[in-house]
């Protein structure tokens, strides 16, 4: 018995990889959360597949539902919207699971910032523009974040900042960065990403606040910050230099 750690991708049915896909279709026991996983995707599980919605459930109950199905000798997919590596709490069930001697592997998903991108038609690293993105989010009513993880010390960078769960914090966001960025900074706001009904805010730090208050984002979405988003002008990768000694590679 294995418990698969699945990334659901960021919305989008279709998103979630062919492994994810197929690993779901072979597990006994899905446990997903009702409001971030699309519930197409449980059409994956088999028929006779145990479905558990964990929206209501603290960490306890979940795990002991993943020990009863250890017990029963079922495999169980545990489907985390995105991607389990970035903010899905899955580090503290590996570690129940590790001291429960139950074992586990991660199956990779579509993270949210990769489906905002691409609703942005965006590349978020451009040559000599950014070359770093910095995944985060506000500490607000959740953990509080690690020293020197504050908005005012990652925005001393001047990279491409993806602000995850801080739509409701927009006015802070932006009163923190706008002495880094500038007002004139490109700014965006992607809700939704990849579902029908996906919402792209497009602005600077100007604007980007009045703008999600407007369109009534309070959850599920993603705030950029960066001048990737508005560069235009900028050297061609190294990559396609035809002066590049291709054999080197």
């Amino acid at each position: 018995m294995t418990v698969y750690f699945i990334g659901a991708g960021p919305g989008a049915a279709d998103l979630i990889t062919v492994r994810g896909a197929r690993t779901l279709a072979k597990c006994g026991v899905c446990l997903y959360a009702g409001s971030l996983v699309p519930t197409e995707l449980l059409a994956e599980c088999p028929p006779e597949a145990r479905l558990v919605d964990t929206a209501r459930m603290d960490l306890d109950q979940i795990v002991a539902e993943i020990a009863a199905a250890h017990e029963a000798g079922q495999d169980v997919a545990r489907l985390h919207s995105g991607d389990p590596s970035v903010f899905s709490a899955m580090a503290e069930q590996m570690r129940r699971l590790d001291a429960a001697g139950i074992p586990y592997e991660v199956v990779p998903g579509v993270p949210a910032f990769a489906a905002a991108a691409a609703a942005l038609k965006r590349e978020l690293t451009v040559p000599t523009v950014g070359q770093t993105v910095v995944l985060t989010r506000v500490a607000q009513q959740a953990t509080p974040m690690p020293e020197g993880e504050d908005l005012a010390t990652l925005g001393r960078s001047g990279a491409l900042l993806v602000l995850h769960l801080a739509a409701r914090y927009v006015d802070r966001v932006v009163a923190e960065l706008v002495p880094h960025y500038g007002l004139d900074c490109p700014a965006a706001v992607v809700a939704m990403a990849s579902r029908p009904d996906e919402i792209v805010l497009r602005g600077t730090l100007e604007d980007i606040a009045p703008q999600l208050k407007e369109a009534g984002i309070t959850k599920t979405a993603v705030i950029l910050v960066g001048r990737t988003l508005g560069a235009s002008e900028f050297r061609d990768s190294h990559l396609y230099d035809p002066a590049r000694d291709r054999h080197a590679c």
